[in-house]
């Protein structure tokens, strides 16, 4: 079982920043791949980065390439979503989910067994 708590949501400006936190629970994070998953309303849960246990290979959509980094520091049990250059369009509940699938990607929320309860991003224009 593994509890996941996500913070460093909030308002931002277009062009601005923001680093997301996922703290995870029990001494088996490094055993779980870790994404990040974004909820914008009325809309479905999409993936946005994927960060592989242990070696910590990364994926992103193509929405995010570039802009945003995915990165887990496992002696804390910390995963982290740097978001650099945000836009309107990043405005989106962000989740936190972990995997025991071990592949170099991993993009569908039905291969995610623990999800957080989200942290609301809000980039204005």
């Amino acid at each position: 079982q593994v509890q996941l708590v996500e913070s460093g949501g909030g308002l931002v400006q277009a062009g601005g920043s923001l680093r997301l936190s996922c703290a995870a629970s029990g001494r088996t994070f490094s055993s779980y791949g870790m994404g990040w998953f974004r909820q914008a309303p009325g809309k479905e849960r999409e993936f946005v980065a994927h960060i592989r246990r242990l070696v910590g290979f990364t994926y992103y959509a193509d929405s995010v390439k570039g802009r945003f980094t995915i990165s887990r520091d496992n002696a804390k049990n910390t995963l982290y979503l740097q978001m650099n250059d945000l836009k309107p369009e990043d405005t989106a509940v962000y989740y936190c989910a972990a995997t025991r699938v071990d592949a170099l990607v991993v993009v569908r929320k039905d291969e995610y067994d623990y999800w957080g309860v989200g942290t609301q991003v809000t980039v204005s224009s």
